[in-house]
């Protein structure tokens, strides 16, 4: 089965990258910014990373961030990984969300993404 994940890092349709990573911004944004970070090593779980990924995420989030920062100009970030159906997850290219945050995008942020109701496109993934 073809992974959309996988398509993006062998079209090299991505926006930043390093050796063990990538990242694009979401299709389906719940905030304005929305990315996703993920290895080049197809997999579905962050359990299944290696140190040297996880090390690699790191890097690519605090790149995205900067990027985010210079772009939107966010208030704060959620980061979040769904691991497995249960938890959400839909496709199973392990993929990690760094979501801006903007003040009053909603009334009271306490709970995080729980709280995003009012999703930019209707969100599936």
């Amino acid at each position: 089965m073809e992974c959309v994940f996988c398509n993006y890092l062998n079209n090299k349709e991505y926006t930043i990258e390093n050796e063990l990573a990538f990242g694009i911004f979401d299709n389906f944004p719940v905030n304005e910014g929305h990315m996703l970070i993920m290895p080049k090593r197809h997999y579905a779980s962050f359990f299944d990373a290696t140190q040297e990924e996880i090390t690699a995420f790191y890097d690519l989030i605090k790149e995205a961030k900067s990027l985010l920062d210079g772009k939107f100009h966010p208030d704060g970030y959620n980061v979040g990984i769904n691991v497995g159906e249960a938890a959400g997850q839909t496709i199973f290219h392990l993929h990690i969300h760094l979501i801006p945050r903007y003040t009053g995008d909603v009334e009271n942020p306490r709970g995080g993404v729980r709280k995003l109701k009012k999703p930019i496109v209707e969100y599936d993934g």
